[in-house]
């Protein structure tokens, strides 16, 4: 495949929303800040969810209809997974929460992947949060909210974020083939959500590094860009196993690991989410939970730095044991 030189902006700033009203899904969020904007007042706010969905885009976008002129001097925006500890809260966010605020009756802190600030630096962000009460609003971005400790989560309004929904992000991709004039097949975007997940960002990403490969983007350039197996090899993979044939979906798997450079783990999720939507006629519910139940022990032993190859190869061998064992029952 031939390299398009390409030094455009990158897709997902330039296709970044400005507006609440360009938001991208969460429907059950954008009409209750639309709310705030309305009436110029809002509480301290909690966005959960996983990343992608549009918990920053939410809040920049709430900030700049609150503000407006004053959006820079009014806004900041800090990343708790830079500096985790106390001295982000005692420093930065301090120093902003002391100065008045200029286009609005309060100014907004927005700090992202809240969850990874410390217990020390959590409980420090408590007390700011109390004392400055009058003059800032916060946004806690994070992934899990469950992280936060409980006098922060009681002191926000708790917003939980969903993943994209596929038509949703299949109609966004769209416009954006369109605006660039860019030529793709349909099963591209379909593959594009198989491996995002419901991810836009992720989604975006993986678009443009499509665009800058040949002259159209197929779902084979998708997963390639994105360093995923084709559906097809992870079922070919299964199917041996339910076979009984070892030596087969071993073959299988070393097309994975070996030529197609995939690490252990990238492989095992992906067997996971085959094997939740293999067809039942195939396989039964109790043969599917056994064979989840193995997975879950060796996608440990992956996170745990154990050899690719060796736990793979188990885990396709306790396939073949537990379905052998099911057939002969």
């Amino acid at each position: 495949m031939t390299l398009k030189t390409d030094a455009s902006f990158p897709w997902t700033e330039k296709y970044r929303p400005k507006t609440l009203d360009q938001m991208v899904g969460q429907t059950h969020v954008v009409p209750r800040l639309k709310k705030y904007v309305e009436k110029r007042s809002m509480p301290n706010l909690l966005f959960a969810g996983p990343p992608g969905v549009g918990k920053t885009c939410s809040a920049v976008a709430l900030a700049k209809e609150l503000f407006q002129n004053t959006f820079s001097q009014d806004f900041l925006e800090l990343n708790a997974s830079d500096e985790r500890g106390i001295g982000v809260v005692r420093g930065a966010i301090k120093d902003f929460s002391r100065t008045i605020p200029l286009g609005a009756d309060f100014k907004i802190i927005f700090l992202d992947e809240a969850d990874a600030l410390t217990v020390d630096a959590q409980q420090a962000l408590r007390r700011t949060m109390e004392k400055y009460t009058g003059t800032v609003r916060f946004i806690l971005n994070a992934n899990y909210s469950s992280k936060l400790i409980t006098p922060i989560q009681s002191r926000c309004s708790l917003y939980k974020f969903k993943p994209i929904l596929k038509e949703d992000i299949i109609k966004y991709l769209t416009m954006i083939l369109t605006k660039e004039n860019v030529s793709y097949d349909q099963d591209a975007l379909d593959a594009i959500y198989d491996v995002c997940e419901g991810d836009m960002r992720t989604a975006i990403n993986y678009l443009q590094a499509a665009s800058s490969i040949g002259d159209k983007i197929t779902k084979e350039i998708i997963y390639e860009v994105s360093n995923s197996a084709q559906p097809q090899d992870i079922f070919h993979m299964i199917d041996a196993c339910l076979e009984g044939d070892f030596l087969k979906a071993r073959g299988f798997m070393e097309k994975l690991l070996f030529e197609q450079g995939l690490s252990g783990e990238d492989v095992i999720n992906q067997i996971y989410k085959k094997f939740i939507v293999y067809p039942e006629d195939k396989i039964t519910i109790n043969l599917k939970v056994k064979i989840i139940d193995r997975i879950a022990e060796i996608n440990f032993r992956l996170v745990e730095g154990a050899n690719d190859r060796i736990q793979l190869e188990a885990l396709l061998a306790q396939i073949i044991l537990i379905n052998s064992n099911k057939q002969g029952e």
